[in-house]
């Protein structure tokens, strides 16, 4: 018997939820589909959001010659078998499981025949393309990422399991508000603990005690109606933000309690740059060292070192200037506002007597000289905002106005 996340698996965009800017009415994909205009693409997105749904639903879709190759496991052979496949037909299909992990040599094997149009690839990843993928691969990709599931897309697809399974048995509202919640909004994560519910007390009504007893979890309201689990991770980040030790601990606990480590462990890291920052730039790292050690010790020894570094981190000196200074940078960015850089910093000789050549700062008292850094577009663009959050970010205040005054000195 199949499971039950397998036999519900989409087969058709209209069967997949949460992804309507991709497959809904005016969704890229779909328009695609329905021009007839196939091109590569790469989904990105944390796991168990669809990307894998989403590309079996394509090819299915378009009923064309498809094959399927996983990054981490599969060899050049594999790949060069596909390929010769290809070429007696109009158009096919290659699905590239984990695109990041995809070896050099086997890229520049396959980059020639995306590029032609041999192959049309669908690349899969967990990690930002942008970062992870060779750049000649991405070049000829669309890139898309999914949107992360909410509440209401979890619910949906429960539904549907019951309504896969045939049930007629009762099942309580709460139910489905804590499978949600322990879920990590991973729809095989989902299905699978329904599926387990539903199976042991066939044709019997489900309670939350039912549901938790057969799932082996503590019963903790981390619901979406209530506290749902992103919504205490939200708390957790903001009571850390606003100096609350005690809320910080309030939150940590349920969190711990709802063990997902790896969730917890990200945000954490998070807090660390976003809200504490310049104010206390060690705290990173020790915090770091307490995520890394709270997995090696497991629950329930893991709250030794997170309560330690969540004590710290709530009382710490706060400081998000850094968050602010690249947010503004990046805003920049993706607005267009860029340019080339100064011929001086780029790795190049000039012939040109009269261009300026780079000087280098360590040549210059205080290490600092007068040129220009940013391009001619952006040149006078401010984005750091230094604060007196502690005494190491009014050090590096009173050096970014020293500087400033320098500046004018030398204009």
């Amino acid at each position: 018997m199949k499971p039950l996340a397998y036999a519900m698996r989409p087969t058709h965009y209209d069967e997949i939820v949460g992804q309507d800017h991709l497959v809904g009415k005016n969704g890229v994909l779909r328009k695609m589909i329905e021009s007839n205009h196939l091109f590569s693409f790469i989904l990105y997105g944390e796991p168990g959001c669809g990307k894998t749904t989403i590309a079996e639903a394509t090819r299915k879709m378009v009923n064309i010659p498809s094959h399927h190759f996983n990054a981490s496991t599969d060899n050049k052979d594999i790949l060069k078998q596909i390929v010769n496949d290809a070429r007696f037909n109009k158009d096919t299909i290659i699905v590239v499981d984990e695109i990041h992990r995809m070896k050099k040599d086997i890229q520049d094997f396959l980059l020639p025949y995306v590029e032609d149009g041999t192959l049309i690839m669908i690349g899969l990843t967990t990690v930002n393309p942008y970062h992870s993928v060779n750049p000649a691969i991405r070049s000829r990709c669309h890139i898309f990422k999914l949107n992360e599931l909410n509440s209401d897309d979890m619910h949906t697809i429960l539904r549907r399991a019951y309504v896969n399974m045939k049930l007629t048995n009762k099942i309580d509202e709460e139910v489905y508000d804590y499978l949600v919640g322990i879920s990590g909004y991973e729809i095989r994560s989902l299905i699978n603990n329904f599926e387990m519910v539903v199976s042991i007390y066939p044709n019997e009504d489900i309670t939350l005690d039912k549901a938790t007893s057969a799932l082996i979890k503590p019963n903790v309201s981390i619901d979406a109606n209530q506290d749902s689990y992103y919504d205490t991770l939200s708390g957790l980040q903001k009571s850390i933000r606003g100096s609350d030790v005690d809320a910080a601990l309030h939150y940590l606990a349920k969190l711990i309690i709802a063990d997902d480590l790896q969730s917890l462990s990200r945000r954490l890291l998070a807090i660390a740059y976003e809200d504490i920052g310049l104010a206390n730039p060690t705290i990173g790292p020790r915090v770091k060292a307490a995520v890394d050690a709270a997995r090696e010790l497991g629950n329930p020894e893991a709250r030794l070192p997170l309560s330690v570094i969540v004590i710290e981190m709530a009382l710490s000196p706060k400081s998000n200037s850094a968050y602010l200074a690249i947010a503004k940078a990046m805003e920049d960015i993706e607005n267009g506002k860029s340019g080339t850089l100064p011929l001086h910093l780029k790795n190049t000789y000039s012939f040109n007597p009269k261009q300026e050549s780079y000087k280098y700062p360590h040549d210059y008292p205080n290490a600092w000289v007068n040129q220009q850094y940013l391009p001619d577009t952006l040149k006078d663009s401010k984005y750091y905002t230094p604060k007196d959050s502690s005494k190491l970010e009014s050090s590096l205040k009173e050096r970014y106005l020293q500087i400033e005054r320098w500046k004018k000195q030398a204009k």
